[in-house]
């Protein structure tokens, strides 16, 4: 019988999500590809140092005991198969049990999403993110610069998220952008007990509570979720009120009200967090594993190559 992903919270990562692989990106931009082939391969040997979205990994991994398999993560990369050698090497050497993978020398690997049923994609670039925003799929671009996570909060997954165009969609936020903070209030406020539409990190969200259900008290991992949102009383009320329609709780809920969310972030000390917006990507990245989610009206005709 052939194997399936079916059930399991499926991650697809690339190799620069997982690994530290900025020097060797810096010689690709500037050498080219054989140059950049070349290195890796005279590294195999050499075990790569975790990137941003590792200790995220590797805690989710932990979820999976003895033939109980509850999570799968599959490397979905640009980089050619034979750099791919290095990349499984360096994961069998940290003690992550990945056993699938995707290379496809330099051309983009969203498509592959579907037929791995991902429940995210996490990379470093950003047309590649959009790609996977587009086709539906919960996405991030990672930030190589973001501060790495110590062994902190070793049995439980940390993960926290932004509200408007991340969970939910950006109905919200383009009342904002387009009229103003007095209007998205007065909104949201008659609009308290309809539920918001869903975002592309709503299936994310529910497949985290499928896994913690699904684990039940058989392994010590735990999720623990944050919503981080810049709303605040009363607007409160319909983002909370959206979760119950959905049937998803989240263990914290901060209502920041325009307060930096950096600190805040700091403070939960999530393994990973997701906002669409740059500014608040910028200020938790200082402290964080952060990811950009390219999405909604904050994104518009903006991108980062």
């Amino acid at each position: 019988m052939a194997y399936s992903v079916e059930g399991k919270l499926v991650v697809a990562i690339s190799s620069r999500a997982l690994f530290d692989f900025e020097e060797e990106n810096r010689v690709f931009d500037a050498q080219g590809e054989r140059a950049y082939i070349d290195l890796q391969y005279s590294r195999m040997d050499v075990p790569a140092k975790e990137g941003v979205a590792f200790r995220l990994v590797k805690k989710l991994l932990a979820f999976n005991s003895g033939d109980v398999q509850r999570v799968e993560v599959v490397i979905l990369s640009k980089n050619d198969p034979v750099s791919g050698l290095r990349i499984f090497r360096s994961a069998q050497r940290a003690g992550l049990k990945i056993e699938r993978g995707v290379f496809t020398r330099g051309r983009s690997p969203y498509s592959y999403l579907d037929a791995l049923k991902a429940n995210l994609f996490l990379s470093a670039n950003e047309q590649d993110v959009m790609g996977a925003l587009d086709a539906r799929f919960p996405a991030a671009r990672v930030l190589p610069e973001s501060a790495q996570a110590g062994g902190r909060h070793a049995e439980e997954v940390r993960i926290a998220f932004d509200g408007d165009a991340v969970l939910f969609s950006d109905e919200a936020e383009r009342v904002f952008q387009t009229d103003g903070l007095a209007a998205f209030t007065r909104h949201e406020t008659a609009h308290a007990h309809k539920p918001l539409p869903p975002g592309p990190f709503k299936p994310l969200l529910e497949a985290l509570q499928r896994l913690q259900a699904a684990a039940g008290t058989d392994v010590p991992m735990r999720v623990r979720t944050a919503l981080v949102t810049a709303r605040s009383a009363p607007a409160h009320e319909r983002a909370i009120r959206t979760l119950m329609d959905w049937n998803i709780a989240v263990d914290e809920a901060l209502f920041l009200g325009g307060l930096d969310k950096g600190e805040f972030l700091k403070a939960f000390q999530p393994d990973f967090y997701f906002d669409d917006q740059r500014g608040h990507v910028e200020s938790a990245r200082q402290h964080v594993a952060t990811g950009h989610v390219p999405f909604g009206i904050a994104n518009k005709s903006k991108v980062v190559p």
